[in-house]
């Protein structure tokens, strides 16, 4: 049983599946509808540095394509998008939009250039395709990027999926090989036997299970104390601000070399870099924000003016161009960056898939993976030993589990799936606002004439 049906309970019930387990995926509300629904997409090997999860990257980014390929060769004609139905006999990877665009990571001091070249060169060594490129082949791959950069690195294999539709098409496999979608079921308790998950109790009932993966993105840590079993997974949140379609403006995932930082703060406060790609519909995504804030959805003006100030420092020509949406959403944070990929010892038949903060969209595949080859007693296609639950920044002083029944539905309600994909300006305006360098509130900015925006087709 997967419990969430993001787009790592996809891919992991899409690899369960095709290795001929009885798969069921539980969540308590649609598919792809919480966290998977608010991310941007990435794909991505230039924002790790050597260790376990760049080799988790890798391997994933190995996959990807790989998968696409496995799904579209038993596909019909192609669907309309994100939206296309589970229930075809196999899902169209038309949906996915994959995008193996490439990436360009920009430095705009001299601290930052040699940084990002030191970091470049780390990468090489660790089997990344990272080249520095000079400022003629800069401004001929992004010629709306600002001059004001000092180094600049080319990473061909970042890529990018438009991330609900991507997971609809993991998923959409999966059940095309026999895993069954049950929507409507939160996870209220557990019943154990023996020391083993034997059963979850829902609003709708007790479901029975011989091994049970937590894969519910940043509410992992909730679902696994409900279940007896608590891990250290807190939401971080980030907001990300959508232009009106646009021209061709911006050809690869273009940031600055201090997203890397922001990535693996453990900073409480406030974090933003600049992070500027372009949809296949037009539109420019601009991030990114980081903060702790709990489950807390609200959209604030500050937050997102910090964004759009970042953003216009790497491309100016945006300063005039209308704001046609703000999000926000919840990455899984682990203490030690990290993400979760194994059984718990605690409590026999659980599993967890989780803790990828900002990376889930990229790592899923490769994380559903490793998980199929550790449940099925494979051969691991990395070390599995970095992923492992029994680690103090995931477990700290957790109790064990005691055997029962354990029901959480008597305390109130909890943290509700945030609907953060607003039209509207965080402080009630009407879509349409330019983006703002100045100021929390205001609503335009001078800068460069910014491309005129072209009709919409479809982000």
């Amino acid at each position: 049983m997967v419990l969430g049906a993001g787009i790592v309970g996809a891919a992991c019930a899409r690899e369960l599946a095709l290795a001929g387990l009885d798969v069921l995926v539980l969540d308590r509300g649609g598919a792809a509808a919480a966290t998977t629904a608010h991310g941007e997409g990435n794909i991505l090997v230039s924002d790790k540095g050597p260790g376990p999860e760049l080799d988790l990257a890798l391997l994933s980014r190995r996959l990807w394509p790989e998968v696409l390929a496995e799904i579209a060769d038993r596909a019909p004609a192609p669907s309309d998008g994100p939206g296309a139905s589970l229930s075809s006999a196999h899902p169209s990877t038309h949906a996915a939009e994959w995008d193996p665009k490439g990436g360009i990571v920009v430095a705009t001091t001299e601290e930052g250039a040699a940084g990002l070249t030191r970091f470049a060169a780390e990468q090489r060594a660790a089997g990344v395709r990272a080249e520095p490129i000079q400022a003629r082949e800069v401004r001929a791959a992004e010629p709306f990027l600002t001059e004001r950069h000092t180094a600049a690195v080319h990473y061909p294999d970042d890529a990018q999926v438009q991330p609900a539709g991507a997971a609809t098409v993991l998923l959409g496999d999966a059940l095309a090989h026999g895993a069954e979608l049950r929507t409507g079921h939160e996870v209220l308790g557990a019943v154990t036997r023996g020391g083993r998950l034997v059963a979850v109790r829902t609003g709708r009932g007790t479901v029975d299970g011989d091994v049970f993966v937590n894969a519910t993105g940043p509410w992992s840590g909730e679902v696994s104390a409900r279940l007896g079993a608590p891990v250290d997974v807190r939401p971080r949140r980030g907001e990300i601000l959508v232009t009106a379609p646009l021209p061709p403006t911006v050809f690869h995932k273009v940031y600055d070399a201090d997203y890397v930082s922001a990535v693996g703060s453990d900073d409480t406060g406030l974090q933003t870099s600049a992070v500027v790609e372009a949809t296949r519909g037009g539109s420019v995504l601009l991030g990114s924000s980081r903060r702790h804030a709990g489950f807390d959805d609200r959209l604030r003006p500050e937050v997102l003016s910090a964004v759009g100030a970042k953003a216009l420092r790497l491309f100016p020509s945006l300063a005039d161009v209308p704001v046609m949406r703000a999000y926000g959403g919840f990455r899984p944070y682990v203490p030690d960056h990290l993400p979760l990929i194994g059984a718990d010892p605690r409590l026999a038949g659980l599993w967890h898939a989780g803790g990828h903060e900002g990376a889930g969209i990229g790592l899923s595949v490769g994380t559903a993976r490793l998980l199929r080859e550790l449940l099925l007693g494979e051969r691991p296609s990395l070390d599995p030993a970095p992923f492992r639950v029994d680690r103090p920044a995931v477990l700290g002083t957790a109790e064990g589990v005691q055997d029962g029944v354990q029901d959480f539905s008597a305390p109130a309600a909890p943290e509700r799936i945030p609907d953060c994909s607003t039209s509207t300006a965080p402080d009630g305006r009407a879509e349409g606002a330019a983006l703002d360098a100045t100021s929390p509130g205001s609503t335009a900015a001078p800068g460069t004439a910014a491309p005129t925006p072209a009709p919409e087709e479809g982000a």
